[in-house]
């Protein structure tokens, strides 16, 4: 992404700057485009996680300082953050009193009654969000077909918001029976609530995420709630510093669905944006994708504590439900991706019985890894990439840091004593078994897909995604890497180029029949008219896009799967077009369809998309020849010292190539490239990798 376009000589136009800001568990990071010359900077800015989002004023100043921009010619600023996720991980969230119908007050306790680990005997279920002495039975029903056969008993009501204020509590969630149905008893119990304790926020399910299923609409709720004054505060504390540094843009939100909302939205509907990190990073992955003509990709992002992955097909992220948040299942729809709690500050360590073990535990930003010099004393993927020397030949993180191999050195020789192993042979063993806890998790991810990742190039972004990236792909037996000019910004460049993106549904649970089709048009009409309202409310005034699916099955079933479908078929009562597209999908799933079965459908999806503003980013024309190393450095690799070149990335021309063993150093990662590696540079110098054969 470097270079600049050249403007007509006698144009003059005002400066236009669009930032993407991404938080992680150790930097922030901040990809900002002047769209009128193409200038792109990048920055990574270490997080101060006592005062969140202070690291954001700072990055401003130093992207004022060193490339120029001017905070007043800033017209678009997109955020994700990591502050709703952490809250729901830390258990520092608000607490919640739920409001549930008598008889059902277990909904929570009892969940789908799994275990995490189905074979192991100590696994225990995660403690609930809100404890069940603050869930509250109200004497009120509604049947599944809608009608009501007791109202809401509004005396009991009263007595339980007296109970729950006397407890401590600072809002409650209303989840009652069949709400997907009809909303109209969350409502009144709400405006109740409202009379008589203004004090208390309230959220209903049907609001949150209207759907099918008691468990899963009252715990996407819960983490709305849980979260929401956190969330809150931060995006209002994030605007007053937005426009105390004179920055006129009104910040908008990464979502987890990979599309983007406004702040008054994000106060709100904080579950949206649960997952907006990771989300954001596959988005402008997918981006890099396309720009590049890749078609298959497998998505790395390691950070400070955690690898994730995900499949991008066709130029497309692939998106799910039930992501994990912390130890609970998210139930909108998100990004699908895969994490594992491997990254550049998982600390290493050897058991009782002798094995050495890297992981979950990591070092985060403070104290961080013992080679960042601010005080780790525990050794870290990223102290054994820098005993192999792999590190420590450029700056770090635009300078924010300094690599001191020297400490690095000395705590994983403590471990190396341990193992009866050299420093240099602990280090590469470190590295090994991070990469093969990479390798299980990945394995996983390629079976539930059902795809050869023989097909798939691995794009490596993050902090430590290309360290550890190249030898991943060599491990799964890919045959190709392919990474942006700047993988260290990745997420923030997602946040960048994403759209709006609104997600909306309705639970139909019908056969899937002639007489359920009229119901399917009408359920459609609905939610188009939502979703163009609800873009209008983020201020998009250009065309809609309209995406439209179902969540489908054979009857007997217990789950569905989601089928694409065309408006059309809609609209004309296409019956046979839509069971042939349920039928197809089964297939490509499962490897089996019955033609002759009984079709459900369980809900009618529609997401209404908003195209973003069209950003171009500058390439460069192609300069024939070999890429020149700036010096050689000794780095362990195969088994030994040797002497490899090192590349700086900022000198690597389009059309150069090289061969690995080899270094490329740059401002926000570095790239470990083994032997047996081909790398060569295309006109949006990304670097590209094959493996000889």
């Amino acid at each position: 992404m470097d270079g600049a376009f050249t403007p007509d000589a006698n144009e003059k136009r005002p400066a236009d700057w669009k930032i993407g800001v991404d938080i992680g568990g150790t930097f922030m990071d901040f990809c900002a485009l002047e769209a009128n010359s193409g200038r792109v900077a990048s920055l990574k800015v270490l997080t101060t996680p006592d005062d969140p989002g202070a690291e954001l004023m700072t990055g401003l100043s130093l992207l004022a300082e060193r490339e120029g921009l001017e905070p007043e010619a800033v017209n678009r600023f997109v955020h994700g953050t990591t502050v709703g996720i952490n809250t729901i991980i830390q258990r520092k969230g608000a607490s919640l009193a739920l409001f549930t119908n008598a008889g059902f007050e277990d909904v929570v306790e009892m969940a789908r009654l799994r275990m995490p680990e189905m074979y192991s005997l100590f696994c225990a279920r995660p403690d609930p969000l809100i404890t069940r002495d603050m869930i509250f039975g109200i004497p009120a029903r509604l049947r599944s077909d809608g009608t009501e056969t007791q109202a809401p008993d509004m005396a009991a009501v009263a007595a339980a918001v007296d109970v729950a204020r006397a407890k401590g509590a600072e809002g409650i969630i209303i989840s009652f029976l069949h709400a997907w149905r009809d909303a109209r008893q969350e409502a009144a119990v709400k405006a109740e609530i409202a009379r008589l304790a203004p004090e208390l926020f309230t959220f209903t399910s049907a609001e949150v995420w209207p759907v099918i299923r008691e468990y899963e609409r009252s715990s996407t709720t819960i983490m709305n709630g849980y979260v929401h004054p956190r969330v809150a505060g931060y995006l209002t504390a994030l605007e007053s510093r937005l426009a105390n540094h004179k920055v006129p843009a009104r910040p908008m939100l990464t979502k987890s669905n990979g599309g983007l909302m406004n702040a008054a939205e994000g106060k709100r509907s904080c579950v949206n944006m649960l997952l907006s990190g990771t989300a954001s990073g596959v988005i402008g992955a997918a981006w890099l994708a396309r720009q590049a003509g890749e078609e298959k990709i497998l998505t790395l992002d390691i950070g400070g504590t955690s690898a994730d992955f995900a499949l991008i097909i066709d130029g497309e992220a692939q998106f799910g439900t039930g992501e994990l948040i912390g130890e609970f299942p998210l139930y909108i729809p998100s990004v699908s991706v895969s994490s594992i709690g491997v990254g550049g500050g998982s600390i290493a360590s050897v058991d009782s019985q002798g094995v050495l073990r890297v992981g979950p535990e990591s070092a985060g930003s403070i104290p961080g890894p013992a080679c960042y010099g601010r005080g780790g004393t525990e050794a870290t993927v990223t102290d054994a990439m820098a005993v192999c020397g792999w590190l420590g030949h450029s700056q770090m993180a635009y300078g924010q840091l300094q690599m001191e191999v020297d400490l690095a050195r000395e705590v994983i020789s403590r471990l190396a004593a341990k193992l009866g192993r050299s420093t240099e042979e602990t280090a590469q063993a470190i590295l090994d078994v991070a990469i093969s806890e990479m390798f299980v998790e990945v394995e996983k991810l390629s079976s539930r897909a059902g795809v050869d990742l023989r097909d798939f190039t691995l794009m490596p972004f993050g902090g430590g995604g290309p360290m550890l990236g190249v030898f991943l792909a060599k491990e799964l037996g890919m045959a190709r890497v392919m990474a942006s000019r700047r993988p260290g910004v990745v997420s923030a460049l997602g946040g960048l180029v994403a759209d709006l993106r609104g997600d909306f549904i309705r639970t139909i649970f019908e056969p899937l029949e002639p007489a359920t089709l009229a119901a399917l048009g009408a359920a459609y009409d609905d939610l188009a008219s939502e979703g163009r309202d609800w873009l209008v409310s983020q201020g998009h005034d250009g065309p809609a896009e309209l995406r439209i699916t179902a969540d489908m099955r054979y009857a007997g079933q217990s789950y569905e799967i989601e089928v694409a479908l065309n408006v059309a078929w809609l609209t004309e009562k296409n019956l046979t077009a839509i069971a042939q597209a349920f039928h197809d999908t089964h297939d490509r799933i499962y490897d089996f369809h019955d033609p002759e079965g009984l079709i459900e459908v369980v809900n009618l999806r529609l997401a209404a998309i908003g195209a973003g503003p069209a950003l171009k980013f500058p390439e460069a024309a192609e300069v024939e020849g070999a890429a020149t190393p700036l010096r050689e450095v000794r780095v362990f690799t195969g088994g030994r010292l040797q002497d490899i070149g090192l590349y700086r990335r900022q000198d690597l021309a389009p059309g150069g190539i090289f061969d690995g063993p080899a270094v490329v150093a740059q401002e926000d990662t570095t790239f470990a490239i083994p032997a047996g590696t081909r790398a060569s540079v295309d006109r949006h110098l990304n670097l590209h990798l094959t493996f000889a054969e």
